[in-house]
C-alpha cells in the first residue's frame, strides 16, 4: 500500500513536472524570440530551493513541484512600466497573444509527439473498435438486457448515427449514465427499435451497458489427451455458446469455464456452417505457474491489433486520436455542466496520481498513452477562459483587440480575483472528489 502510494507520487511528479517544463518552455522561447526579458523560469511554486542565473533569467527549482511559471519583465499591469521594449506589456497585442498561446501549444505538441512515437513502435488497439456494432454477449440484469438485446444482434443506428462503429458507441455509453439512448437493432433480418439506459458504475459514476463486442472464440490449437480433444473439437471450430446461452465474446467463455469448478458444461460449436453441441468437463491444471480450470485449447488471437506503423501513418493516427480526445473532452465538460454526467468523473491531483501510477505498473506503452492524454487535457485546461490561466489572458487580449484599447486596471483586477476564487473552489472540489472516490470506491 505504502509502496504503491510512493510510486504514484513519484510517477505523477515526474510526468507533470515534464509537462509543466515544456509548457513554460513554450512561454519562455516565444518571449525570448520577441525580445521580452524573462526574469524567472521556475519549476514549482513557493520558496526557491536551488538553481542558477544566466543573463536576466533565474532558472530555479521551487518547493511545490506540481506547477511552474515564467516571470517576464513588465507583465504586472499594477506595476509602474517604463516603456522599455523588453517589457511584456510594451509588446504588440499579437506578440503577447503568441507568447501566452505557446504554453498550451507545447502541451498539444507533446501529446501528438508522444502518441506518434508510441504508434511508430507499438500500435495496439482492440480489433473490434473500427467494426460494425455486433453484440457478442449480454450480462444478465444489465442495461443491455433490459433493452432486450441479445448476442448476435447488430446495431444499425445508435443515438441518430447510422451504421456506428464500436469506437463511436463506447464513448456515448461511458458518458450517458442514466440517460436513455435510442437505437435500432437488426436481428434475423428484422429491425427493432429500443432504448438503452446505461447504468452508473464505479466511483466515477460512468455509464455501463453490460454488453460485449462480437469477438468469437476460434480454436487455434487442441492439446491431445485434454477434455477438448476427447470432445472432438478441432482447430478452426468456433465457440458460439456455453451453458445453453449464446456467446460470441470468448473471454466470457473462459470465465464461465473457470466458474464451472470442474462441472461438465455444454458448448455450442460452429464448424463449416453447421452447429452442434458437445459436453466438456474442465480440468484443474497448471498454466504458466497458475492453477486454473481449462479444456486444453488455445484461442486464435483476434481481440487486439498489435503492429508497428510507418512514421507518417503513426503521426496521422496520433493527430486523429488526439483530435477525437479533444472533441470528447468538451463533450464531457458540456454534459457535466448540463448535469447529464456526474461531476465525480472529474479527476484531481490524487486521481491523476493514481491513474499515472497504475499506468506505470502496466508498462511503458500504457504510461505513454496516459502522458499523451494528460498533456492534451493540460493544454485544453489552460485554454479555458478562466482568469489567471492562459485562456483568461487570451480572452482579455481578444476583448481589447476588438475594443482597440486596453481595459481598465480595475476591471482586470476584478477579473483576476474572480478567477482565483473560482480555481480555489474547483481545486477543493476535485480533491474532495478524489478522497471520496478513494474511501468509497462504489
Amino acid at each position: 500500500m505504502v509502496s504503491s502510494f510512493l510510486t504514484d507520487v513519484i510517477v505523477v511528479t515526474v510526468v507533470l513536472g515534464g509537462m509543466v517544463f515544456l509548457h513554460e518552455l513554450g512561454h519562455f522561447l516565444a518571449a525570448k524570440s520577441f525580445g521580452v526579458r524573462v526574469l524567472t523560469f521556475s519549476l514549482g511554486f513557493g520558496k526557491r530551493l536551488f538553481g542558477f542565473k544566466r543573463g536576466d533569467t533565474d532558472y530555479r527549482i521551487s518547493l511545490l513541484p506540481l506547477g511552474g511559471y515564467v516571470k517576464m519583465a513588465g507583465d504586472d499591469p499594477t506595476a509602474i512600466l517604463t516603456g522599455d521594449p523588453g517589457e511584456f506589456l510594451s509588446r504588440p497585442r499579437w506578440q503577447r497573444f503568441v507568447i501566452i498561446l505557446m504554453g498550451p501549444a507545447m502541451n498539444f505538441l507533446l501529446a501528438i509527439v508522444v502518441l506518434a512515437g508510441l504508434y511508430r513502435f507499438h500500435f495496439q488497439k482492440p480489433a473490434y473498435e473500427d467494426q460494425a456494432v455486433r453484440i457478442g454477449a449480454v450480462e444478465p440484469h444489465s442495461a443491455a438486457s433490459d433493452a432486450g438485446l441479445e448476442p448476435g444482434d447488430r446495431i444499425v443506428q445508435f443515438d441518430g448515427v447510422k451504421d456506428p462503429k464500436w469506437q463511436d458507441v463506447k464513448f456515448n455509453v461511458l458518458t450517458g449514465a442514466g440517460h436513455s439512448i435510442p437505437l435500432t437493432v437488426m436481428r434475423d433480418g428484422q429491425l427493432t427499435h429500443t432504448m438503452l439506459t446505461p447504468e452508473a458504475e464505479g466511483p466515477s459514476r460512468t455509464g455501463k451497458a453490460g454488453w460485449y463486442p462480437y469477438v468469437p472464440g476460434i480454436i487455434d490449437e487442441v492439446a491431445p489427451g485434454e477434455p477438448a480433444s476427447h470432445a472432438g473439437l478441432k482447430p478452426g471450430d468456433m465457440i458460439i455458446g456455453i451453458g445453453g446461452q449464446r456467446n460470441y465474446f470468448w473471454p466470457l467463455v473462459v470465465q464461465k469455464l473457470r466458474d464451472s469448478q470442474g462441472k461438465e458444461i455444454s458448448m455450442t460449436i460452429s464448424r463449416d456452417g453447421n452447429e452442434f453441441q458437445v459436453q466438456v468437463q474442465p480440468q484443474y491444471t497448471d498454466v504458466m505457474g497458475m492453477k486454473t480450470w481449462r479444456i486444453g485449447v488455445t484461442i486464435r488471437n483476434n481481440e487486439y491489433v498489435v503492429r508497428q506503423l510507418p512514421l507518417g501513418l503513426a503521426t496521422e493516427y496520433s493527430l486523429r486520436d488526439n483530435y477525437r480526445n479533444f472533441l470528447e473532452t468538451f463533450d464531457v465538460l458540456g454534459k457535466i455542466v448540463t448535469r447529464r454526467m456526474s461531476a465525480r468523473s472529474l479527476a484531481g491531483p490524487i486521481g491523476i496520481a493514481q491513474i499515472s501510477g497504475e499506468a506505470y505498473r502496466r508498462g511503458l506503452a500504457d504510461l505513454l498513452m496516459i502522458v499523451s492524454f494528460i498533456s492534451l487535457q493540460l493544454g485544453i485546461l489552460n485554454l479555458l477562459p478562466i482568469p489567471i490561466l492562459d485562456g483568461g489572458q487570451i480572452f482579455l487580449l481578444v476583448v481589447e483587440g476588438f475594443m482597440r484599447r486596453d481595459l481598465s486596471l480595475e476591471i482586470k483586477e476584478r477579473f483576476l480575483q474572480v478567477g482565483i476564487v473560482f480555481l480555489l473552489l474547483i481545486f477543493v472540489f476535485v480533491v474532495y472528489n478524489d478522497i471520496v472516490k478513494t474511501i468509497r470506491p462504489s
